[in-house]
């Protein structure tokens, strides 16, 4: 964990803003990843402003337009890693990527798991939807 973070307790970092994973899903199916594109920055900035390591939104921004592919992998990474600094075992980890190799299912298997994670790990900081 970097200097910043040790020193600022979790309760006053900035949290992440839960968001409905169904919305998230269909609306970024709607969007044709549009809408993926504008919540991977926000979902990557988030999780690097809380935890003060990662990516962080522009890089991640940057990997979903160039190389999309490899986001599917990180995304459910730099989750896990969240519950696993917290001391908690991690609901999603890099191999969570692995189902958006199944068409259309494993895309929403992906969203569920991976925005689940983060909602759930926002809400027990105390994060309002």
């Amino acid at each position: 964990m970097s200097e910043a973070t040790a020193t600022v307790p979790a309760t006053e970092r900035p949290l992440g803003r839960p968001r409905g994973v169904w919305f998230v899903a269909i609306i970024g199916l709607l969007t044709f990843g549009i809408y993926l594109i504008y919540w991977s920055y926000k979902t990557g900035e988030e999780v690097r402003r809380y935890s003060g390591e990662g990516l962080g939104g522009v890089l991640w921004l940057v990997i979903w337009l160039v190389v999309g592919i490899v986001m599917w992998f990180v995304t459910p990474s730099e989750v896990g890693k969240l519950y696993a600094r917290d001391g908690q075992q991690p609901p999603v980890t890099g191999k969570t990527g692995f189902w958006m190799l199944l068409p259309l299912i494993g895309y929403f298997v992906w969203v569920v798991k991976v925005q689940g994670a983060l909602n759930r790990f926002w809400t027990s900081k105390g994060a309002t939807a």
